[in-house]
């Protein structure tokens, strides 16, 4: 592209403000030289990278890119084997830093986000990462090149040593601001001159600290002495710190010999984040315009939709839509001044240059452009002073130009094609240039004061007129673009309404020749049809719009809910396996449990009680569906009305019982056999009464193979919570065993056993009475117990 095209343009406004947005000097210069591309692969492949960093601005708030020096001319002075200063090599360690930042950000998106970024990534992952020498850099300098006391065991015993020394010569001192010699000096202060520690002594003592006398004031009146008591101290100083600078240079030194053999993966460094600097500057500049990613066109269909000039105040800015090279490669804009012909020139050819620079355009979304190798423009008053030459030459040597160099796959530019000569030579010249481009075939958009141009624009192939819309009413021009009705002349109606007499313009009007007054009817006919069918289009467009809307609302609505309701299996799936894999182990662990006792008991049977409580663990294990959502358990439940009398299956003893009065809403008391309980409602299960009403005994059959149980329970030496425990197993295989009475042997000790027995007593519902034991077997040391 043609520098004097560019500017015509606006172009380096634009790059101005882009700039404005890097971080660092060398991302500047690139935004300042950046320049349009003229292939599709190129340009697509800038446009993908500044997509990513707008992704990334609004998932992340932006990748770490930060400010940075140009490290070019220290790696120039590395290759010619120069030592680079402490701040330089900072610097360079600041861009691997930067590098290893982004390069981690990077990896951590892939790793968090499902969004896959486009050509950002590609770019990233030719940053070198060089860990060992980043290390080694941070280790030795601070940010701002300072060489730390890290760098090296000799620099920091140095070091200590430079700080034991001045506190040693500064305590010295301090006697002599201090003590009773300060009346001697003209300040109590300790300073320095020539790099050592002096005190500042009035003229008339200045022999009385020895020493040596290093400065004076301009009166005088003081002298600067360093004492005879801290002169070999300073000395000792002074030596350390002329060894600190020479380890700070040997340092130095081997730090630039161990950065040198990198100068090329440096500069590589260099320029990849001087390249991310700018798309991340084209991100934030295209979101402070409001500008959107363009689509590029295969087939070089430019279709801007709203398009805006990034330069004008958005609040004043008047979008218009413009298609060129599908239906039509040539464009004819006719209309008067002020209009806003040429700045809609500009606005294509402004936008072009920024999509074919990798940049998003202020356009709706949907917008294509095409690619074009040449964009060329003759805009505005080309009048040459220095060389004397008249606007219509001006003009004329920029068009001479464009026609040697416009080919096929240009865009051309021309305003006011014609002006400044004889009107009729004008016109005719300025068709013979669009004619002889329309053989070669590029895109053109012309304007024109000619209404020549209009019959062109209607007979001529591949071409059509537009104007720029007024508003005869505010007498106004209203700045939109109207792409297929040329320019109308409102001279006849300006005038009248601002007051010229009538029969005035009515004779205007008959000198006018009827040809011209036939244009100017169409025009008018023409023009309120376009009106009708644009208000039409604008409702069509909103329905869409909504209909959109709301289609993508629904669909959104929809992924959403599959998405969740795979979430929900699969969570449901992940807890019905854990339920499992924990039923299944503690039916393991039962049975396991079971065998052990079998085993145990040399071949005996398994008592009944524990049979029972293994059978209703077992009941546990399975997991009972909501009466509440199934609707047949909720009508099974229905029919079974609990009353006391009715006789119910217990689920958690497997057998049946009476029930004998509710307890409370969700438990009954039941009658089993010989004991009562109180069992949840949920575990009962009516059944009918048989019809024989005759009583039956219900015998358990229990094989006694096995040790019967104590008619004693002895629980001296137990922890309190494990004789509670062993009380309260004891008592239900007493009452499965039909004992009428037992004894718990508890002991006195500190009481608290045989308090919980009692309390244990007073709750139980099968216990008849119970007292301590007589003195001659055990006294208060044991409890008998006597069941209903």
């Amino acid at each position: 592209m043609h520098t004097r095209v560019l500017a015509t343009l606006d172009y380096p406004e634009v790059l101005h403000q882009l700039a404005s947005y890097t971080v660092s000097d060398a991302g500047k210069r690139l935004a300042l030289a950046l320049t349009p591309d003229d292939t599709a692969g190129a340009v697509q492949e800038n446009i993908d990278r500044t997509a990513d960093a707008m992704a990334l601005h609004r998932l992340k708030g932006g990748y770490p890119i930060t400010k940075t020096v140009d490290i070019t001319p220290h790696l120039k002075r590395l290759q010619i084997g120069a030592t680079l200063s402490g701040s330089e090599l900072a610097q360079i360690g600041r861009v691997l830093a930067v590098a290893a930042s982004i390069k981690n950000f990077f990896s951590d998106f892939a790793d968090d986000q499902d969004q896959m970024l486009r050509a950002l990534p590609d770019l990233v992952d030719q940053l070198v990462d060089l860990p060992a020498v980043t290390r080694v850099l941070n280790r030795a300098l601070d940010e701002d090149g300072t060489v730390l006391d890290t760098a090296s065991s000799k620099l920091q015993g140095i070091r200590t040593g430079m700080r034991q020394t001045e506190g040693a010569v500064r305590t010295r001192l301090e006697q002599y601001t201090r003590g009773k010699e300060a009346q001697y000096l003209t300040d109590a202060i300790i300073t320095l001159r020539d790099d050592r520690y002096v005190i500042p002594v009035k003229a008339e003592y200045k022999n009385r600290f020895g020493g040596i006398v290093h400065d004076q004031s301009a009166s005088g009146q003081t002298f600067y002495i360093e004492p005879q008591a801290v002169l070999e101290m300073n000395n000792r100083l002074r030596q350390l710190q002329i060894d600190e600078k020479r380890e700070i240079e040997r340092i130095l030194a081997e730090l630039a010999e161990l950065v040198a053999p990198y100068t090329n993966e440096l500069k590589a460094n260099a320029d990849i984040l001087a390249e991310l600097d700018l798309v991340n500057a084209k991100a934030q500049y295209a979101r402070a315009i409001n500008a959107t990613e363009p689509i590029i066109d295969a087939d070089r269909y430019v279709d801007l939709i709203q398009a805006r000039h990034p330069l004008i105040d958005p609040k004043k800015v008047v979008p218009n839509d413009i298609y060129l090279g599908k239906d039509f490669h040539t464009i004819v804009v006719t209309g008067p001044n002020t209009g806003g012909k040429t700045i809609t020139l500009k606005t294509l050819g402004l936008l072009e240059l920024m999509a074919q620079s990798g940049m998003f355009i202020p356009a709706n979304e949907d917008s294509h452009v095409a690619i074009y190798d040449e964009i060329l423009a003759d805009i505005g008053d080309e009048q040459s002073i220095e060389q004397s030459l008249s606007t219509f030459s001006g003009h004329m040597k920029n068009i001479i130009s464009i026609l040697h160099v416009a080919t096929k796959r240009s865009l051309v530019l021309f305003d006011e094609l014609g002006a400044g000569t004889d009107p009729q030579e004008g016109a005719s010249l300025a068709i013979a240039v669009l004619d002889y481009l329309g053989a070669m075939g590029p895109d053109v958009v012309a304007t024109t004061h000619y209404p020549e141009f209009k019959d062109y624009g209607y007979n001529t192939p591949q071409t059509i007129n537009a104007s720029m819309e007024f508003d005869i009413t505010t007498l106004q021009p209203t700045y939109r673009l109207l792409i297929g009705t040329p320019g109308r002349s409102n001279a006849f109606d300006i005038a009248a309404r601002l007051g010229l007499n009538q029969e005035i313009v009515d004779r205007a009007k008959q000198l006018l020749d009827g040809e011209s007054q036939n244009l100017n009817e169409m025009i008018g006919d023409l023009e309120n049809q376009r009106k009708a069918a644009e208000t039409e289009y604008h409702e069509l467009r909103h329905q869409l719009d909504e209909a959109t809307t709301l289609h993508e609302q629904l669909n959104t609505a929809f992924e959403e809910f599959l998405k969740d309701k795979d979430t929900q299996l699969q969570k449901a799936q992940q807890q019905a396996d854990k339920l499992v894999d924990k039923a299944q182990a503690k039916a393991d662990k039962i049975i396991a449990d079971l065998r052990q006792a079998q085993l145990t008991g040399s071949g005996s049977s398994v008592k009944e009680d524990k049979l029972i409580a293994a059978r209703t663990a077992l009941k546990d294990l399975h997991s009972t569906p909501s009466v509440k959502n199934n609707r047949v358990l909720r009508r099974e439940k229905k029919k079974q009305t609990l009353r006391p009398g009715d006789d119910v299956q217990v689920a958690s003893y497997g057998t049946v019982g009476t029930l004998l009065s509710k307890s409370d809403d969700t438990h009954w008391e039941v009658q089993l056999g010989i004991l009562k309980m109180k069992v949840p409602t949920d575990e009962l299960t009516k059944v009918e009464a048989p019809e024989d009403k005759e009583p039956k005994r219900h015998i358990v059959n229990v094989s006694n193979r096995g040790p019967a149980i104590s008619p004693t329970l002895d629980l001296r030496g137990k922890r309190y919570e494990e004789a509670m425990h062993d009380l309260d197993q004891y008592m239900d295989e007493a009452l499965l065993a039909n004992y009428p009475t037992v004894t718990i042997i508890h002991g006195k000790g500190t009481g608290a056993i045989r308090n919980g027995v009692q309390e244990y007593l007073k709750q139980h519902r099968q216990i008849k009475s119970y007292k301590y034991a007589p003195p001659e077997a055990g006294g208060d040391g044991a409890t008998i117990v006597v069941f209903k």
